[in-house]
């Protein structure tokens, strides 16, 4: 499973988001692989699913082939375990 975790410039916050998935997918004994990047790169790159801001999911959905779902607190592992069981669950 490819992820991508995806901020507007795609240094700063899509990498805090990135060490959170990293750490919910090691709890749940996943194994994936996950990549930070910034919105427009996210729109030409392979992946399975997109973790993003509610702002940004708004404006990636629609042009990705894939789900995306948004993630208010990226620091908040509970509410990105949440999301990621969504994705899952819909998978």
């Amino acid at each position: 499973m490819k992820i991508l975790a995806v901020c507007g410039f795609g240094v700063g916050s899509s990498m805090i988001l990135k060490m959170s998935i990293d750490k919910v997918l090691k709890e749940m004994g996943i194994d994936a692989e996950v990549n930070n990047t910034d919105i427009n790169d996210a729109r030409g790159t392979e992946c399975d699913v997109i973790f993003t801001s509610p702002e940004l999911q708004q404006e990636l959905q629609g042009t990705v082939g894939v789900p995306v779902y948004p993630v208010k607190k990226y620091m908040d592992l509970a509410e990105v375990k949440d999301a990621i069981q969504k994705y899952l669950n819909n998978k």
